[in-house]
């Protein structure tokens, strides 16, 4: 995902995924391991959209083991009520998606337990809450996550904290307060790692003459080092000179095997007609001899839309605009694994300006590589038709991959796409048949 309109709820990571395999050294859990752990005194559960909220959730879990104790993280799906109501000490850390939304890991959860009431006398609990102060329901999620456990009788054990966009101030707090239970103060912090000199090594215009936004396919490459490693479904993580403090993340196009980055980067223009800090910086200002052409960046591991568990699945890929990003790289992977049943839904404004990566999707398509290439130019035609529209004409289709074992991957924009193909989706399976989906990590979103 390209888009710089603050798409800061996944930059929220504070990039806590590159936390260094050092930190296990303070692993001293009773057990050796704290997932495989089955009678663990405390969970620490996820309710995660990008991964920030499980990777806090993993390492709030192992700080807890230094203190002797046996802990647990565990997604907020995996929450059922049994496990609920036997429970007595439990961390909840939760993201926020939208404007106040639930994250897709915890729809199920939310629209079981939260809409019901359920005596929770017994439970001692605390929220972790993430966020993103420009959005009006700032911690929407977290927040009333923490006021549903209070009025089910639970107990606190310390305030909600509030986490604006990766706040390193709230998360050392929060840190301080589980080392408290843990009985431990000298827990080395959950520092994020420097960020590397990069150097654009190509910027091309991909749909000159749009009616849209101009959109870059950015090319960068690390200065004085190795390419590093990543797993496609990750990002990347920008630091724009005109506004380092507010990292900007973007869904990474390209896999390592490329030799090089690769982005898809809308230019942004603010209100007084001045481009995006970041996106500005990418697409124009980088490389330009009065600026210099270092791109400050770091990679950011985004294990909820990674392949994963799915690789061996079919793949139905959805997105618009800058979503392809991606998408592509998670297609790029699994026609490197020789896996040819991906199916790609995409959509933007004209055929002519906006059929991005053209040659490439077609070449897919012709060599097999691409089962299936449905396309969507909403003004290509009198009435607008968005790729909902062709997910809908596909209904039989979409439904005979689901019934085969196939996952589905969302990216692109929340505004009008996601919520489209959500409802679309739901129509098309029913809601508890998309609500089980998501619940086995087979339908995965990064929208923006």
């Amino acid at each position: 995902m390209t888009a710089e309109p603050l798409r800061l709820a996944g930059a929220l990571a504070l990039s806590l995924g590159w936390f260094g395999l050092s930190y296990r050294m303070w692993r001293v859990h009773r057990n050796g391991n704290i997932a495989d752990t089955n009678d663990a005194d405390w969970l620490v559960v996820h309710a995660s959209q990008t991964g920030s909220a499980e990777v806090l959730a993993k390492r709030s879990a192992e700080l807890l083991a230094t203190g002797g104790l046996a802990a647990r993280a565990v997604c907020i799906s995996a929450l059922d009520r049994e496990r609920l109501t036997a429970a007595t000490r439990v961390l909840f850390i939760a993201s926020t998606y939208g404007e106040g939304d639930a994250p897709d890991t915890a729809a199920q959860f939310a629209g079981r337990f939260m809409a019901a009431g359920l005596d929770l006398s017994h439970l001692h609990y605390a929220v972790l809450a993430l966020g993103d102060r420009n959005y009006a329901n700032f911690c929407g999620f977290g927040r009333a996550l923490d006021a549903w456990l209070a009025q089910q009788g639970a107990t606190r054990l310390f305030d909600r904290i509030d986490v604006d966009r990766g706040d390193a101030k709230a998360l050392a707090e929060w840190q301080h307060h589980v080392g408290r239970l843990a009985g431990t103060d000298d827990a080395p912090d959950w520092d994020a790692p420097a960020y590397g000199d990069w150097r654009i090594v190509a910027r091309t215009l991909e749909n000159p003459g749009s009616a849209g936004a101009p959109l870059y396919r950015v090319a960068l490459a690390p200065v004085g080092g190795a390419l590093p490693a990543w797993e496609a479904g990750d990002l990347a993580q920008v630091s724009p000179p005109a506004d380092p403090e507010h990292p900007r993340e973007y869904s990474i196009a390209s896999l390592p095997t490329d030799g090089r980055l690769e982005l898809l980067v809308r230019l942004q223009q603010r209100e007084d007609g001045s481009p995006g800090a970041a996106s500005g910086w990418l697409c124009v200002q980088a490389g330009a001899a009065a600026n210099g052409d270092l791109v400050r960046l770091r990679l950011r591991a985004h294990e909820r839309f990674r392949l994963g568990a799915n690789a061996g699945r079919p793949l139905i890929a959805i997105g618009n605009g800058s979503g392809l990003a991606g998408l592509r790289g998670l297609l790029k992977a699994r026609i490197a694994a020789g896996r040819f049943d991906n199916w790609l839904l995409f959509g933007e404004r004209n055929q002519i300006h906006d059929f991005l990566l053209r040659d490439e999707l077609q070449a897919w398509r012709d060599n097999g590589q691409l089962t299936h290439l449905d396309l969507a130019f909403s003004r290509d035609q009198a009435e607008r038709r968005y790729v909902q529209d062709v997910l809908r004409d596909r209904a039989d289709r979409l439904r005979e991959w689901v019934e085969r074992g196939a996952a589905i991957y969302v990216c692109g924009s929340l505004q009008g796409m996601a919520g489209g193909v959500h409802e679309a989706l739901q129509s098309i399976l029913g809601a508890p048949r998309l609500e089980q989906l998501a619940a086995e990590g087979r339908y995965r979103r990064d929208v923006y």
